[in-house]
Parts: C-alpha cells; structure tokens; sequence
C-alpha cells in the first residue's frame, strides 16, 4: 500500500539512525530519502522478498521483522549469509548489479518499505554526500559478510554462534532497539543453524552448552546475554567491522 510521507519518515527512523551513528544527516536528505518511498508491503515468515535470478525495479528497507540474505547449494542445503535487522536495505545493491545472484527471505513476519530505482536516481543525483552514505550501507554490509566468512573459516561452531548472538545485540542496540543485554531475536534454531553453517541438532546442542555454563537465555523469542565478557572473549567479537564511528564520509 501507498504511504504517507510523514508516516514513511517515522518507519524509516531506525534506517536514519543507522546513518547518524556513522556520519551527520540533514534534514533536507532525510526528506528527500522519504519521498523517495512508494510502498509499504508486508511479508510472511518463510516467504521470499526477492529471489535469485531476479531482475528488481526497486529496492527494499525493513522496518519491522528480520529478513536474510541467503543461497541454496546444489544439494538443496540453505546457507543464510547475511541477517537484515530494522533499518537495513535487503536489495540496495539491486539499484546497480541489476540481476540477483541470492534470494532474500522473511526469518519472521515483517514489514518493509520500497524505494523505486527510478526514485533513488534522482536522489543521487541531486544529494551526493546522501549518495555517500547509502555506498556506505552496502560497504557495511560487505564488512559484515567479510568477517562472517572468517568466521566460517577460523572459528568453531560455538564461536560463530556465539558471534553471531553478539553482533545481533551489538547492532541492534546501536539503534536503540536493545538494552541491558537483552534483545528479540524471534529466528527459529534452524535459521540460526542456516547462519552458522551446522546442522539445527548441531546448533541445538551449541545453544544447550550455552545455556547451562550461564552465558545466554533464550526464551520464547527474547534472547539475554547473561555473562557479555566470556561471550564475547569466545567468540572473539571486536565491533570494529560495524564502524560505530560518527565522522565526515
């Protein structure tokens, strides 16, 4: 459905603060970057937003639920190499690579809002430093999946799943979306299991370990982190690759 452009630039606040952390944001570019939106669609869990070999006019932002990036191996196993959070663009590379080479699922219900291509050529066109930042969204991303793929090759598989509970927290709570250690992570174990690169019974007994040596909870969607320091000393987690920095881009 259509939205209204106060109501778009109140959904895209969480994609605002995740500029600002990074970098100053006008007022001008936040309400260019708004009208830019055309609408608002709703996705179900397991359904894809976009899929491999697609050819998308637009580009899509989350604002509610989380989405992954993924690709299935010829034997029919799902790798999930990148979560989406409120605030993320799924698809923002589609502006330029054109064709897709990956499929984007919903791990929940959510919520998105699109930006025609058409519309964010004009917006680059006439604010660079606002062109800036959103290269800089797709590099971040590229940070993210570098330091997964090290993961993949150089940690456990207890240490990329605690990683992965780290830099969940970590970037949401840059947003103001968690505090206390504590955060929604609503995924069920065999996405979490996708994410890892192991088996949902592998991940299962991960997650037991986990529990039982007092590091984390994880109930009924709301996962704690109970002891931050061990966590992330096993998992190795240093949030440089997020650049949390605010300076001129």
């Amino acid at each position: 459905m259509s939205i209204e452009r106060t109501s778009v630039e109140m959904l895209l606040q969480p994609f605002f603060r995740k500029m600002q952390i990074r970098d100053k944001l006008g007022i001008e570019e936040q309400q260019a970057l708004a009208a830019a939106a055309d609408q608002r669609l709703d996705f179900t869990q397991g359904q894809d937003l976009v899929k491999e070999g697609d050819r998308p006019t637009r580009s899509m932002l989350v604002t509610n639920g989380f989405t992954c990036r993924y690709g299935v191996a010829p034997g029919g196993d799902r790798q999930i190499t990148a979560i989406h959070l409120p605030g993320d663009f799924v698809d923002l590379h589609s502006f330029l690579l054109k064709e897709m080479d990956h499929s984007v699922g919903a791990l929940t219900d959510c919520k998105v809002i699109t930006f025609p291509h058409e519309n964010l050529v004009r917006v680059t066109e006439r604010f660079p430093h606002l062109t800036r930042l959103l290269w800089l969204m797709t590099l971040l991303d590229g940070a993210i999946h570098r330091e997964w793929l090290l993961g993949m090759g150089r940690l456990s598989a207890p240490q990329r799943t605690a990683h992965r509970i780290c830099e969940t927290y970590t970037r949401l709570n840059a947003l103001g979306l968690a505090e206390n250690h504590r955060f929604v992570f609503p995924i069920t174990q065999a996405a979490l299991a996708d994410a890892v690169g192991i088996t949902p019974v592998h991940v299962n007994r991960v997650l037991q370990d986990l529990r039982q040596r007092g590091l984390i909870g994880w109930d009924k969607g709301m996962m704690e982190i109970r002891d931050w320091n061990t966590l992330a000393r096993e998992a190795q987690f240093d949030n440089l690759y997020l650049h949390l920095v605010e300076e001129p881009r």
